[in-house]
């Protein structure tokens, strides 16, 4: 008689093991439920990421699936001959679940904590792909070392010999890769910092992922920079090492203007900006400078201040020449137009 002939006698030989699948897989989906209701519950009231970790960390229902085909075969009258393959595929499977669970963690930590290390700033897309690809790999290792039990001296001979011409053939990729790692770990380069190249692109980074950098134009919008060209490049980064920027303004007086006079307004109307224009900073305290002094129609101020971060200035600037315009107009004040004398000589006086 064949073996489907026999289960079809005697259906408790299949309908126990999937009575067990079902019930442990529905217990699997009823403590996903309970478990997912309380972390979210308790991460309301809180700043935690844990509800997300947990959440879109854990294959809990592949795991209940797992478990319960385990439970299922152990406990069946269905022949051993049949159930060969059963645990080296349950194990499998378990070793890429759990695999698959850490690496998703190991990316949601380094988003989430990675920036509240000592001195770090927001985490970068390489970041995390890097922090993944090391699990999976350890997964990838000891699922061959556990599962099939496989020596892999020869598995990394094959590697070193392969990677040799994948790395011939991916010169430019693996050059971004290294290269954009280069400038995520250098400290000279955070999400958010202003930067500009020698070569004329400049903004706000936003992403530094395997191939490229990401940066936000001020026209908002996204200018892509290779990492190999980002490395070797020029460029200043106007959040390092202080995202405080100094500035200055440039106002001219007539020339019959008092200098002790003028200074002095200049100096009071910038320190009480400091107070209500956004971005405009009281410490260090601004300061006037008679520079550079008489000009050809006008007596030169320096006005020296410091701003919050690069995207203020232009506010600042603004609102500032509006204060101080409107300031030396009551204090009647002249603020002259360039202006040059000509002497025509001529060679036949009459």
């Amino acid at each position: 008689m064949r073996p489907f002939d026999q289960f079809l006698q005697h259906p408790s030989t299949l309908g126990v093991p999937l009575l067990l699948l079902a019930g442990v897989v529905l217990g699997g989906l009823i403590v996903r439920w309970l478990l997912f209701r309380a972390i979210r519950s308790w991460a309301a009231g809180t700043d935690s990421h844990l509800d997300v970790l947990i959440t879109q960390s854990l294959p809990i229902v592949l795991w209940s699936l797992i478990l319960g085909i385990h439970i299922a075969t152990q406990n069946s009258e269905i022949p051993r001959r049949y159930l060969h393959y059963i645990p080296n595929t349950l194990a499998v499977l378990w070793i890429l679940s759990l695999t698959i669970a850490m690496s998703r963690l190991a990316g949601n930590l380094v988003r989430f904590y990675g920036g509240g290390a000592a001195g770090a700033k927001n985490v970068t897309s390489l970041t995390q792909k890097l922090a993944q690809l090391l699990v999976v790999c350890t997964g990838l290792v000891l699922m061959l070392k556990i599962v099939f039990n496989t020596s892999l001296t020869p598995i990394l001979t094959t590697l070193g010999v392969g990677g040799l011409a994948v790395a011939l053939a991916l010169q430019d990729t693996l050059s971004n890769l290294f290269a954009g790692f280069h400038v995520s770990v250098s400290g000279l380069l955070h999400i958010g910092d202003y930067i500009k190249l020698n070569t004329g692109e400049e903004g706000y980074v936003t992403d530094i992922n395997w191939r490229c950098t990401m940066i936000r134009g001020v026209t908002n919008n996204l200018v892509v920079i290779p990492n190999s060209k980002l490395s070797q490049a020029i460029f200043t980064n106007y959040a390092l090492p202080d995202p405080r920027m100094a500035l200055s303004i440039s106002i001219g007086v007539g020339h019959d203007s008092e200098v002790d006079r003028v200074e002095a307004i200049l100096l009071e109307e910038t320190t009480s900006a400091a107070s209500s224009v956004k971005g405009l900073l009281s410490e260090p305290a601004p300061y006037i400078l008679f520079s550079p002094g008489p000009g050809d129609s006008a007596l030169i101020f320096q006005i020296n201040f410091t701003i919050g971060e690069f995207a203020d200035q232009n506010g600042v600037l603004s609102e500032l020449r509006k204060r101080i315009v409107k300031r030396l107009q009551r204090e009647g004040i002249t603020m002259p137009f360039p202006t040059r004398t000509v002497i025509v000589e001529s060679k036949n006086p009459v």
